[in-house]
């Protein structure tokens, strides 16, 4: 489906800075820290993920951007201001759509509009996310009357709304069927093309996450870390055709490269790994040099039993 441009409709795409971040929940047992010394710069209008175990804070980072928490120690910014609860230049979508069943598709999405939006601008701007995400034929309908990934796309469409500079998805893809899934990362990117917003994506699927993404944020859970012995923090992999091209982005010799920690992330934070994804979007799901970055990723988050149909080999 052709996505018409929007561009003129959207704000321009924010800049996200993280500085020594940390997050520390009060337990029955004492403090427990779940985010630690978490830093990075998101450029404008680029994707990423992030990914690992359960309980490494994923959702809780994402929380604190959106201004839906605080953080105990460290900044978050946006275009240099910090973030702060209920900032209309942010939005976020989960996992489940949450839409109110008593309200159409239209009526859904026309919620994430801006207070005060005049009724013209707004009966216009929810035509036009309407067309984006393809639901202008189910306008009317409500919420049980459409499956699964037409209401994930409703929900996109209704975050979408308010035309933020920074758009945050939570495991969105997380409970569609695999072939919906698949669709839906190709409307994500065709999305982000004509509104090219700044997006930081939660999923655990590492495939996912280098499909769609520049770069992949990998957490380490803080407290399972402590009984883990350390892995290895280095590893070359063929990449094939020469590439030269690294999970860290950086080339090497005789087209393999060393995968490692982008900018040294320190050993006892939060963050273990930033991995540089090559390639333009949409990317070859299955490329060697994709299949490699997937490996390494598994390996970073304790998989080591793994192997990609891509690189089977066959009797």
């Amino acid at each position: 489906m052709p996505i018409p441009d929007y561009a003129s409709s959207s704000a321009p795409a924010g800049a996200v800075r993280l500085t020594a971040v940390e997050r520390t929940f009060p337990t029955k047992t004492g403090a427990r820290t779940v985010l630690r010394d978490v830093d990075i710069d998101v450029t404008p209008g680029e994707i990423v993920a992030v990914v690992g175990p359960s309980g490494c804070g994923k959702s809780t980072l994402l929380r604190l951007v959106g201004g839906l928490d605080a953080a105990t120690a460290g900044s978050i910014t946006l275009d240099g201001d910090a973030a702060r609860a209920h900032d209309e230049s942010t939005a976020i979508a989960f996992q489940e759509p949450r839409l109110l069943p008593w309200r159409t598709i239209s009526q859904n999405i026309a919620l994430g509009l801006p207070h005060g939006t005049k009724k013209a601008a707004a009966k216009q701007r929810v035509s036009e996310l309407l067309d984006l995400v393809g639901l202008t034929h189910a306008a009317d309908q409500r919420p049980r009357e459409v499956s699964g990934g037409m209401a994930q796309r409703a929900s996109l469409a209704r975050a979408l709304a308010r035309s933020p500079r920074v758009l945050l998805l939570d495991e969105p893809f997380g409970a569609l069927d695999a072939l919906t899934r698949l669709k839906m990362h190709d409307l994500l990117l065709d999305i982000h093309r004509a509104q090219p917003t700044t997006i930081l994506l939660v999923t655990h699927d590492v495939e996912e996450a280098l499909y769609l993404a520049d770069r992949v944020l990998l957490l380490r859970n803080l407290h399972a870390a402590k009984n883990e012995p350390e892995r290895p923090r280095a590893k070359v992999v063929a990449l094939g055709s020469g590439s030269g091209i690294g999970a860290a982005g950086s080339a090497g010799s005789h087209g393999a490269v060393a995968v490692r920690d982008d900018a040294a992330p320190r050993r006892d934070g939060s963050v273990a790994r930033v991995v540089t994804v090559p390639g333009a979007r949409p990317r070859d799901r299955g490329s060697r040099t994709l299949t490699d970055l997937r490996t390494s990723l598994l390996d970073g988050l304790g998989v080591t039993h793994h192997q990609s149909l891509t690189t089977k080999e066959t009797p």
